[in-house]
């Protein structure tokens, strides 16, 4: 296990990517006591990782903690995984709770991903919120947020993504996805680049057909065609014109008239209104 090389090219620019992630929607504040929600996975690891190169370099003071949750998978083993968290200088909080009986349970033969997001959300929640964590960190990227946008929008009649920064709707919690601008292929070339020890998931990994791996090889297919696409959906969400959409909570639509001749008529002042 060789230590992270923070100099490699995508390490650079996956940081800057998430910085001004940071920044534009203004994640973290000075005192935020981050609780990062690591998977073992690539992507909340990348992230764990340069969080820590972040904050050394931050004006901001802020302290940075990790947690994962072990759901009593069989094979489970976070014994290596630990070991490197540990070698970036960070708290690991190993949360005990067999959700994954639960979930086989409960699913009977359907898709288990719903059910146990739903089931560790809510316990990663309530430990982010009885250990005084300010914020917590997710380690959802820009593809995961276009394929959440379309899916939404194909299966459940909603114009609904994964936002940046998200109070939870209980209200205790701020979530923030710091990856929102990084591609997942930049995210898994530097992971193998970095070599670091990984636990696969057993429950939802485990499941072919859903509905998110139909969703990720239609754009991933489309993007041959168009070598943009990811960017161009994401820069769509963030440039939503009302007046151009059906949602009558947003735009009056009923009440909508031609303007009067004066008003057409009435010149144009540059001057602002009081």
């Amino acid at each position: 296990m060789s230590p992270a090389n923070f100099e490699h090219p995508l390490a650079i620019k996956i940081r800057k990517q998430i910085v001004q992630a940071l920044n534009d929607f203004n994640m973290i504040e000075n005192g935020d006591k981050l609780m990062v929600c690591v998977s073992g996975g690539k992507d909340s690891s990348v992230l764990l990782a340069l969080l820590t190169q972040i904050q050394k370099r931050s004006e901001r003071q802020f302290h940075v903690e990790a947690a994962i949750l072990d759901q009593k998978q069989p094979g489970f083993d976070a014994t290596k995984f630990k070991v490197w968290i540990e070698s970036l200088g960070v708290k690991l909080h190993v949360i005990e709770k067999d959700t994954y009986s639960i979930v086989k349970e409960k699913s009977k033969g359907a898709t288990y991903c719903s059910l146990c997001s739903r089931l560790r959300r809510g316990i990663l929640y309530d430990y982010a919120h009885d250990l005084g964590f300010t914020k917590m960190a997710l380690g959802h990227h820009r593809d995961d947020v276009v394929h959440t946008a379309l899916l939404n929008m194909f299966y459940t009649g909603q114009t609904a993504a994964m936002p940046a920064k998200l109070r939870s709707d209980d209200g205790r919690n701020i979530l923030l996805r710091p990856l929102a601008y990084v591609s997942e292929r930049d995210i898994e070339e530097l992971a193998a680049a970095w070599a670091f020890p990984v636990i696969p998931c057993n429950l939802c990994g485990s499941q072919d057909g859903l509905k998110r791996v139909r969703i990720k090889k239609l754009v991933r297919d489309l993007e041959k065609e168009i070598p943009n696409i990811y960017s161009s959906i994401q820069t769509a969400m963030g440039n939503v014109k009302p007046s151009q959409m059906m949602d009558h909570d947003l735009w009056d639509f009923k009440g909508l008239k031609p303007l009067l001749s004066e008003q057409l008529d009435a010149p144009k002042s540059s001057e602002p209104t009081v």
